[in-house]
């Protein structure tokens, strides 16, 4: 949530930053409540002062054995109007907060500007195996290929899993489209991922390890920001079968799209000492997104799944470290490609592409080269205090002071992109895929999958 005294000391300068991500402000409305506001606050510490005034008129009349009559009538009939302002304050109060609440975070003032994907700027590539003169990844493989067929094309993962236990037919029997069936080696290896994942944050990077709920209550959701702006995207549940009858203001839970919402809900309503500070968590879970607005995209494959697994990495910082944890963060993400030998390139996303809670984000996009395209396997980002104000997440600062803290969260990584990105690097002519040497040790030794398997 942006901080409302930025508006009330300079809106006009917010409304230019917001319109950098496409939101229109609409100042004029915003005045005219703010106006409201101040008046309706003037009147009630107006009547607040009278009443007070009146109050201690009243006990120097009795105590002088003077008749208080009139006084006491006129704070009587101060109550019904001093209800009414106070009423009306905190009206005006929820609805400020609930149009704070819609309003996505402020970009840094270095973020570049653009309206969608095509400004964002690529900040650096990575590779094993160097580049070719345009620029793109050189694979191991593609020399192995150029020597036992110079007609070989890259597979996509879809076309190289169906022979090694990718089964969507099955999955879309069991519950619908944009699910996936794993048996097997390929199961085998998706567990493997997500192990090593965990194991190199803990291990090497000092995370520490969370195993936490899938289902959340709204105030986790509104914390994080995915509520009430991306509730379509979400899946929810009520307690009971379908033949129970639920109360019409019962409050439902949701499955969790992402575990920043549950590593990150750890702190909402706490008040944290600095020398805890930072704070570093990591966990993985599954996740579970309806997609509401990615209708028609990526509907081949697992890309873009309704439900999917993730190690998430988490971090709640003091306001003076968090651009530096995003570049640590950042680096933590892509250790586990630079491990597997993935080639992939970073982005810093523009300002019309960064996520609502985001205020600076480093994107990770690996090689496909059943695509010939990088595609998003990460995504890194300092939302500052955004979320930390919707949570009431604070750190001491001195005897009865606080402070926002600031909050961080990337994908450490995505474990089915992960999957799809070893199937197409590591693929072979025969329809094999070698298994990458720091994975052979959670497969017990096997280093190559094969279809016949």
């Amino acid at each position: 949530m942006i901080d409302i005294q930025l508006l009330r000391k300079d809106l006009d300068a917010v409304a230019e930053r917001l319109a950098t991500r496409g939101v229109v402000l609409d100042v004029d409305a915003f005045r005219a409540l703010e106006a409201r506001r101040k008046t309706v606050q003037v009147r009630t510490e107006e009547l607040q002062a009278r009443r007070n005034a009146l109050s201690k008129l009243v006990g120097q009349r009795k105590g002088r054995g003077e008749d208080a009559s009139a006084e006491l009538a006129e704070v009587a009939g101060l109550g019904g109007e001093l209800d009414q302002t106070k009423a009306e304050n905190e009206q005006i109060l929820h609805q400020v907060d609930e149009w704070l609440r819609a309003l996505p975070n402020l970009p840094q003032a270095n973020v570049p500007v653009g309206s969608d994907e095509s400004g964002n700027v690529e900040i650096r590539r990575w590779s094993p195996f160097g580049e070719d003169v345009q620029g793109r990844p050189i694979v191991s493989q593609q020399e192995a290929w150029s020597s036992e067929s110079a007609t070989y094309q890259p597979k996509d993962h879809v076309d190289l899993g169906a022979r090694l236990g990718l089964d969507f037919e099955t999955a879309a029997k069991l519950s619908g489209s944009r699910f996936s069936l794993l048996r097997g080696s390929l199961a085998a290896l998706h567990r493997a991922l997500a192990q090593f994942m965990l194991d190199t944050h803990t291990r090497e990077h000092g995370y520490v390890e969370c195993w936490t709920p899938v289902l959340v209550n709204s105030e986790s959701l509104a914390g994080t920001g995915q509520l009430p702006k991306f509730a379509d995207d979400m899946f929810s549940v009520r307690r009971g079968g379908p033949s129970e009858t639920h109360r019409a203001d019962e409050a439902p839970l949701w499955l969790i799209s992402t575990s920043e919402i549950t590593l990150t809900n750890q702190v909402r309503d706490e008040i944290i000492e600095p020398d805890q500070l930072p704070l570093r968590w990591t966990a993985h879970t599954a996740c579970f997104r309806s997609e509401a607005g990615a209708a028609g995209r990526d509907t081949r494959g697992m890309i873009r799944q309704h439900q999917f697994e993730k190690v998430e990495l988490v971090w709640v910082t003091h306001p003076d470290a968090s651009n530096q944890a995003l570049e640590t963060l950042t680096l933590n993400a892509e250790a586990i490609l630079q491990k597997l030998e993935l080639p992939y390139r970073v982005l810093q996303l523009c300002t019309g592409d960064m996520g609502f809670s985001a205020a600076r984000t480093y994107d990770i996009e690996v090689w496909l080269p059943g695509q010939q395209a990088y595609r998003e396997i990460s995504s890194c980002s300092n939302c500052e205090a955004f979320q930390a104000r919707r949570l009431s997440a604070r750190m001491r600062t001195a005897p009865g002071r606080t402070e926002f803290v600031h909050t961080l969260n990337g994908s450490g990584l995505a474990v089915g992109r992960a999957l799809v990105a070893v199937l197409e690097n590591y693929q072979q002519p025969d329809g094999s895929i070698v298994v990458p040497d720091v994975l052979k040790p959670y497969l017990g030794g096997v280093a190559r999958l094969t279809p016949d398997a």
